[in-house]
């Protein structure tokens, strides 16, 4: 009985798979301009739209990167899904504007029919693979129901918006990823392909980071002066160490052996990539004199902290482990002193960026310490 997932050839990263991914750079990038600033500071609303905003289109990519990793086979009809989600991701991206109202019924059915087509995916490969082994198919089975009610629970959302204006993007949100829970029994028995996931998530790790560079480039404007050229740099250090630690992970520790569902490994990556952009997000709040030191500084000491400790978490696949309780001791107390140090000098930007690229490279040093230890 062929086993089509047990195919021993190394699985390749597709070009489509990179072209389908910087769909999702694009709305992630969007989601900046809903950071809106009252009186120096970032009005919570409209923050908390910004974070639900960015989980819908991480738990899109979530949910198309784990079909493709186990089932993408490079067909036509992969091809055909793949681009109609790409079509209706964008008429999300145009919903991710400041006033929701207008725009509500236009994201909520993309999102659904974005949804129903995953699920479409998955009811293909079980009519068109009818030999394949029975706990691949009812992996196949559990996703493409947990897809239909999560489509089921975003679509009742859009009446429930237009008849008494409460958006309830957070409870659809709770509700999918309680639903891919469940299935983590069933997808023990199916293993991600780990080198193609790795690299498939690498690769959106560092699109993201495109978007930082994007984003430090003001730094560099303006009349040349003592305060441009400090700025600049800081800034430049800043995103080349956060570089260069998931890079030297990537490189030097990561285990492509690893067996394992993927789901943990990914989940990380959605957090890391969420601290990523509000890090370029914070960057670019630096800038602006009219916002307030206060929300600045939170925003990207607790995102700088949030990105090293999902970095951090990531040694589960690592080729070496490291006397975790003793690491990750070590890190706290790190994470806890870079905070406290950034409460008393928030006030002093020139002083608070040189701590954040002090505080970076010293977590570059840790993990890279990681990678020699036995």
């Amino acid at each position: 009985m062929p086993d089509f997932l047990h195919d021993k050839s190394e699985k390749k990263v597709q070009y489509l798979e990179l072209v389908y991914d910087l769909i999702f750079v694009y709305l992630v990038s969007r989601n900046g301009d809903l950071l809106h600033v009252e009186s120096g500071f970032i009005t919570a609303s409209r923050f908390l739209t910004y974070l639900a905003s960015t989980v819908v289109i991480l738990q899109i990519w979530f949910e198309s990167t784990q079909f493709i990793n186990r089932y993408g086979d490079g067909s036509t009809r992969m091809y055909i899904g793949l681009f109609v989600n790409m079509y209706l991701l964008y008429y999300m991206a145009d919903g991710i504007v400041a006033d929701w109202g207008a725009y509500f019924f236009r994201y909520g059915a993309a999102w659904t029919l974005i949804l129903l087509n995953l699920a479409a995916q998955y009811a293909l490969l079980l009519r068109l693979r009818p030999d394949a082994a029975e706990t691949e198919r009812r992996h196949a089975r559990a996703h493409m129901i947990v897809l239909l009610v999560d489509a089921v629970v975003v679509a009742a959302t859009i009446p429930i918006y237009l008849l008494t204006g409460a958006a309830l993007t957070p409870v659809a949100l709770v509700i999918a990823f309680a639903a891919t829970a469940l299935t983590h029994r069933i997808d023990a028995q199916v293993p991600a392909d780990f080198p193609h996931l790795a690299e498939r998530v690498m690769l959106y790790i560092v699109f993201t980071f495109g978007e930082m560079i994007l984003a430090i480039a003001g730094y560099f404007s303006g009349e040349f002066s003592a305060g441009t050229l400090y700025y600049s740099l800081m800034a430049f250090l800043i995103v080349a160490g956060l570089f260069l630690g998931y890079g030297y992970y990537y490189e030097h520790l990561l285990n492509s052996e690893t067996q394992t569902t993927g789901t943990l490994y990914m989940l990380l990556h959605i957090v890391m990539v969420l601290a990523l952009n509000n890090i370029t997000a914070g960057l670019a709040l630096m800038r602006d004199p009219d916002v307030a030191a206060v929300p600045k500084n939170i925003l990207l000491v607790g995102s700088f902290v949030v990105y090293f400790v999902c970095l951090l978490m990531t040694q589960r696949y690592a080729v070496r482990r490291v006397a975790e309780r003793r690491f990750y001791g070590q890190a706290a107390v790190c994470f806890a002193v870079y905070c406290g140090v950034m409460a008393l000098v928030y006030r002093y930007g020139a002083v608070s960026i040189l701590v954040s690229v002090v505080f970076i490279y010293m977590q570059l040093y840790a993990l890279r310490h990681a990678g020699t230890e036995k």
